[in-house]
Parts: structure tokens; C-alpha cells; sequence
């Protein structure tokens, strides 16, 4: 089993949904970075369930920094974090029946029935807690040097949020408010269509919108290392991301190479382009103007109303309700997951093309 992901600057995963908890070890970081527990408390926060359209588990994510850090700054060695599991319920979970759309039978059928099936184990979305946690330390450092990374809902079921424009404008609204929107009006409407399937014991899913503003041109490889390459391998570890697609994305597939293509200009010295349908990337390279993409959420899998499946240890087709405390939809919850794991490609890209200092230093400095 492989959890590692990054060249320059890596991040491991480690733990399980209900075993004694989960974390994650960064390693490669610059000595001297500093490190607010504060702020990754905060971005935990983000990540915790809030109110009756969310899950009923609330863990305090009371996590423990034990290596890396002395004196509120990185020392250069691995950083590693755990989060303690206190608010599991073991008893919701059977093993054998398989969980539509879970990882259940594929677990089972490569580890042996070895792994651990409580709340999907290793591939439960409470791993994310630790990627958050990882972001809590790399998103304040990007911002130091100029790099900044927001999420919003871009759509949930039927309703739409309004793309980012402005985008560094956007970025700091989001970092303002608790629901990720842009539109004034979008929570609200988001929240009741959450509501609604919840009351039809049933989920949604829906799109998110990133942008990643203040990376240089010149970063990324052609080919196989591309920033979309790299983006997307650690996007898709996250369990419900189902699709990605950078700036116009599927959408400008329809248009016409010349409405499609990104003019470029001068503008105070500095070369930019007109438009950004090709989402801050040329050739797999940055081109200096902010990176965007979009990744389809799936709904979530844990759903009350009755489902066909299968006991594969029985060998039997079986019907199942599934029982326990889930989330009718995750869309608010991923966006702090999606800027952590976005932040995390971000700088092992700036590592890989300035060196290991640049979290320290800056680009150029």
C-alpha cells in the first residue's frame, strides 16, 4: 500500500477511520517555516461537520504535532501530525455485505480480508483531516511568499455559485466566510437542496472551482510531470473527486480555436494574457496566470434508502440499508481538502523548480 505523494516535498498518510487515529508526515520541508497551531486548527475546523445538513460524528480533531516542529518553526526534519479518533461507533459497520460505491469488495479482494472495514478503514474520507492538517502548515507558507489557494462550490445539485473573476479578490472572500461561495445567495439555496435529499434519505453531489494565484511562469514539466499531471494524481486520491478539468475545461471544447485562445499582452511589464481558458498552463508549464480547475464531486455513497448488493463472504446477493452517521453531502467539507492537497502540489512544484528553500526564501530571493 502506497499513501506518499511529491518528489521535493512529500506527504504520508497513515491511519484509519476507526482505529486510534489518523495523520500524516511531511517530509522535505525547509528548516524555519513557521508553524501556527492556531491556524491549523482553523482549517480543521473548516473541514469539521457544521449543522443538521452535515454528519452527526463531530471529532475535535485535538491534533498532536510530535517531530518537526521546536519553537513554533519547521526544523527540517519530518514533520509528523496525528489526529485522535474519539467519536467512532464500530457497530453500524458489517463486514462482508459491500457498501455500494465504496471501497468494501475492492478492499477486501486486494488486501485479503486483512483490512480494517470499520468506516471504510484506510479509504475513509476522515483521512482527509490530515491533508487539512498538512495544509495548515503549507497554505500560511505559500502565502508568505505570495502564492495563495481558495475553493468555493461551484454547484451543488441544481444550484450554481458564480466562477471566481477577480481571482485574488475572490480568494480573500473565501478566506472570510464558512460556506465557500461567492454568490451572496448560493448558501442558502445549496443548503436546502442538501436538505431536501437528506429528507429523501438520499445525497447530492455537485462541482468545486479552485484557483491557485501568484505562481511564476516557468513552473512544471512538459509531459508526464505537467502541473495538470500532478495536480490531478493528487486530486484523484481523494475519494469523491470523480472528474477534473482546468480552465474552460470540457466547456471550451465547443468554441473555436479563436475564442478559445488566450491573447497575450503586456501589461506593466509583465507578460499576461486576455483570457484564461487554458487555466494558467501552456505545455504543462505555468504561465503566470492563476491556475483553475474544476473537480466533479460524486454524491456520497452512504445513503439510507434501501440498495441491492452483495455478502462476499456469504457469496450471496443481499439488500442493504446502511446505517451509521454520514454526510448527505460533502461538498462544503472538500473544499478545505481540495486547497490542501492543491497547496501541497504547489509547492513541491516550486520546490522541484527553485529548491527546498523556497517556502523560506521565496522565488528568486
Amino acid at each position: 500500500m502506497k499513501n506518499t505523494i511529491g518528489e521535493s516535498l512529500s506527504v504520508t498518510l497513515f491511519g484509519e477511520s476507526h482505529g486510534e487515529g489518523v495523520g500524516c508526515v511531511i517530509d522535505g520541508i525547509a528548516p524555519g517555516i513557521a508553524v501556527d497551531e492556531d491556524v491549523i486548527a482553523k482549517y480543521l475546523s473548516r473541514r469539521r461537520p457544521h449543522g443538521k445538513t452535515e454528519t452527526a460524528r463531530c471529532e475535535p480533531d485535538e491534533f498532536k504535532i510530535i517531530s518537526g516542529v521546536f519553537n513554533s518553526r519547521t526544523t527540517g526534519s519530518p514533520v509528523c501530525i496525528m489526529i485522535p479518533n474519539v467519536d467512532v461507533r464500530s457497530g453500524d459497520y458489517e463486514y462482508g455485505v459491500a457498501r455500494p460505491s465504496h471501497a468494501d469488495y475492492a478492499a477486501h479482494v486486494k488486501y485479503h480480508g486483512y483490512e480494517d472495514y470499520r468506516g471504510g478503514g484506510h479509504f475513509s474520507g476522515r483521512i482527509t483531516a490530515a491533508l487539512v492538517a498538512a495544509g495548515g502548515i503549507v497554505i500560511p507558507a505559500l502565502e508568505n511568499i505570495g502564492v495563495r489557494v481558495g475553493t468555493h462550490i461551484l454547484r451543488c445539485a441544481d444550484v450554481c455559485d458564480r466562477p471566481f473573476g477577480d481571482v485574488a479578490a475572490d480568494i480573500s472572500l473565501l478566506n472570510s466566510k464558512a460556506f465557500p461561495v461567492l454568490d451572496e445567495g448560493a448558501e442558502e439555496k445549496i443548503t436546502a437542496a442538501i436538505a431536501a435529499a437528506a429528507a429523501d434519505h438520499d445525497s447530492v453531489g455537485g462541482a468545486v472551482q479552485t484557483a491557485i494565484c501568484g505562481i511564476p511562469a516557468g513552473v512544471g514539466e512538459p509531459w508526464f510531470d505537467s502541473v495538470e499531471s500532478m495536480l490531478s494524481r493528487a486530486l484523484f486520491g481523494v475519494g469523491a473527486v470523480k472528474g477534473i478539468e482546468f480552465g474552460a475545461g470540457f466547456d471550451g471544447c465547443r468554441l473555436r480555436g479563436s475564442a478559445y485562445n488566450d491573447a497575450l499582452r503586456i501589461i506593466d511589464g509583465k507578460v499576461v494574457t486576455a483570457t484564461n481558458s487554458n487555466g494558467g498552463i501552456n505545455g504543462g508549464i505555468t504561465n503566470g496566470m492563476p491556475v483553475l480547475f474544476n473537480c466533479a464531486v460524486k454524491p456520497t455513497p452512504s445513503i439510507s434508502k434501501p440498495q441491492q448488493t452483495v455478502d462476499f463472504v456469504a457469496g450471496r446477493e443481499t439488500e442493504l440499508i446502511i446505517h451509521g452517521r454520514h454526510d448527505p453531502a460533502i461538498i462544503r467539507r472538500i473544499c478545505p481538502v481540495i486547497d490542501s492537497v492543491a497547496a501541497i502540489v504547489t509547492a513541491d512544484l516550486l520546490a522541484m523548480r527553485y529548491g527546498t528553500d523556497v517556502l523560506l526564501n521565496g522565488v528568486g530571493k
